[in-house]
């Protein structure tokens, strides 16, 4: 992807970080040299001068305005490279490329019949193909339940996309219940945080799905049995829900909350003496028929 048009591959990646006590979704991008290297990542601004941010207010603000993904394409067939881009809140907006780079402060958000564009879940991320072979541009999307979903465009080639409701391309994995023992062996699909990539993996002229997930494994700490972990995970979460309980309520006071908040910490370190965790994430590959 060439953002600015110089002739040289770019590089663009979502990030956050706090700006005026908010937490807000950043633009990072890495801008290609002659000599196949990259400059140092700065953040992508608008024609304002102003730090590229997904707008937002009321109830979802924060999660609005969080981005998870930046996907640079040409959404609506003028040309120029737009941005289609996720959030934490799970719908998507777009930020319509001006050329050498440029894009106005102000998106517009991805709809479909009227309503937001939504996925089942959050951590929208968007991925931009035409997944069904019509000659324009769908939109696919992971989603933090570890499913994968499609929106069908209905306007045809060159036009700007009109999209159809959400479709289940994967359906989400085994929902993994906390504390729950889990092995490589117990999973049949993404559970969580599922990211998208599309491409013919294969060479057979057909779109494949590649999937990334994040998960915990849990098993039992050496020397317990099942049961027996079972039954001081049960003990240990009273303990925990009762320290969570008493680290909320004083929140007034702060000898109290400074007291409270280390025997939060105790408890919680605790799990380590009849729990295995091991936080990870596979890649998980679906051809296409």
């Amino acid at each position: 992807m060439d953002i600015d048009e110089d002739g040289h591959r770019d590089i663009l990646s979502g990030s956050y970080s706090r700006m005026d006590q908010d937490m807000a979704g950043l633009f990072q991008v890495l801008h290609g040299k002659a000599d196949g290297a990259f400059r140092r990542a700065e953040v992508l601004k608008g024609t304002d001068g102003e730090p590229l941010i997904i707008p937002a207010k009321g109830q979802n603000e924060l999660t609005e305005k969080i981005c998870t993904r930046p996907f640079a394409v040409d959404w609506d067939g003028d040309g120029h490279l737009d941005l289609v881009v996720g959030n934490f809140a799970g719908t998507f907006y777009w930020f319509k490329g001006q050329g050498k780079g440029k894009f106005p402060p102000k998106p517009e958000m991805i709809r479909s019949g009227g309503s937001p564009l939504r996925i089942e879940g959050q951590h929208s991320d968007p991925f931009v193909i035409d997944w069904d072979g019509d000659g324009d541009l769908d939109l696919l999307s992971g989603s933090s339940n570890g499913g994968v979903y499609w929106a069908e465009n209905r306007a045809g080639k060159g036009k700007l996309p009109e999209l159809g409701p959400f479709r289940t391309l994967i359906q989400p994995g085994h929902q993994v219940q906390h504390g729950e023992p889990l092995g490589e062996a117990d999973l049949k699909g993404p559970t969580h945080a599922a990211r998208v990539w599309v491409d013919d993996v294969n060479g057979d002229g057909k779109l494949d799905l590649l999937v990334g997930d994040s998960v915990t494994l849990v098993s039992p700490a050496k020397g317990l049995t099942t049961d027996e972990f079972k039954k001081k995970f049960a003990d240990w979460q009273k303990a925990f829900n009762s320290a969570a309980t008493a680290f909320q309520s004083a929140s007034g006071d702060a000898n109290a909350q400074a007291k409270a908040r280390e025997e939060y910490q105790k408890v919680y370190q605790r799990r380590a003496e009849f729990m295995n965790e091991e936080m990870t994430g596979f890649v998980w590959l679906y051809l296409q028929k």
